[in-house]
């Protein structure tokens, strides 16, 4: 009986890893950087994963913020300042300044 129930907890442990994913123990989140100038966003990496990080650039010679409207980050970019984002979900996060509310932008983050 013992054998048997090791051998379901183990098929349910890979189905798991099969639906949700593990990155693989090598594998390093990679770093993407979005500039920030002349009011305007950069575009959005295509690329982009759990676990990533998403480094903010003002290259602007205006304080901008970058603030999730889900509320999972809001960065605080006085001009000439960098800032970062760590991916911490798959979804789709929506983006905004709060200073200058015309410029918005979208994350697409994949597992």
């Amino acid at each position: 009986m013992t054998v048997r129930l090791n051998i379901l907890a183990g098929g349910a442990l890979a189905l798991s890893v099969l639906a949700f994913g593990i990155p693989s123990p090598g594998a390093e989140p990679r770093v993407h950087e979005i500039v920030i100038d002349k009011l305007a966003f950069g575009p959005a990496p295509e690329a982009l994963h759990v676990n990533n990080t998403v480094e903010w650039v003002n290259a602007d010679i205006f304080r901008h913020t970058v603030t999730a409207t889900n509320g999972s980050f809001d960065v605080d970019l006085p001009a000439g300042a960098k800032g970062r984002t760590i991916l911490k979900r798959a979804s789709v996060v929506d983006y905004f300044c709060r200073f200058h509310p015309g410029m918005k932008g979208r994350l697409e983050v994949a597992p």
